[in-house]
């Protein structure tokens, strides 16, 4: 058998699975017959930062709790460049924003999936003794000085995204 070399395109949006069919770039058929034809199987490497779900990517970005709480406008490296991404007062760790077309190109239809951006508000775990001085005073001012907690219902936050990932089961 001989070795040659094959220029295939792989067209945008493929994934992990996906075939590519070379029709007549196979081995020589019996007895001389026409060549068969060669079947390409893509396999997609997985990235570090972005992890795919269909045509959508998925990222988790952490921020202060201090800029979770006031807002702020964070500039997210994607595969379409830097993306400014603002962060409303009052974000809670779990939301998830949405950045729409910045996902992987439909592979059968034209646009593209969605970049969803989870949140991960990191509470600080030292704080010196100036920290925690406005940290209680803060607590004092809104009243949470001692807070028993409150679970919330299975119909929301986490569970809700759970239950709608998992399809009501």
């Amino acid at each position: 058998r001989a070795r040659r070399t094959l220029t295939i395109k792989v067209p945008a949006g493929v994934g992990t699975g996906t075939r590519i069919q070379l029709a007549g770039q196979g081995e020589a058929g019996i007895a001389g017959g026409p060549q068969g034809d060669l079947y390409v199987e893509i396999r997609v490497e997985t990235n570090a930062t972005f992890l795919r779900d269909g045509d959508d990517l998925h990222v988790t970005l952490s921020v202060p709790m201090t800029a979770a709480a006031l807002g702020t406008t964070v500039h997210l490296d994607t595969y379409d460049g830097d993306q400014e991404l603002v962060i409303k007062p009052g974000t809670q760790s779990g939301e998830i924003l949405t950045l729409r077309g910045l996902g992987v190109t439909h592979l059968r239809n034209q646009g593209r999936g969605d970049l969803r951006v989870h949140l991960n508000v990191e509470t600080p775990r030292n704080v010196d003794h100036q920290q925690e001085e406005l940290l209680r005073k803060l607590a004092e001012l809104r009243n949470e000085e001692y807070t028993d907690g409150q679970l919330a219902s299975s119909g929301s936050g986490v569970f809700a995204r759970l239950r709608e990932r998992l399809g009501n089961r």
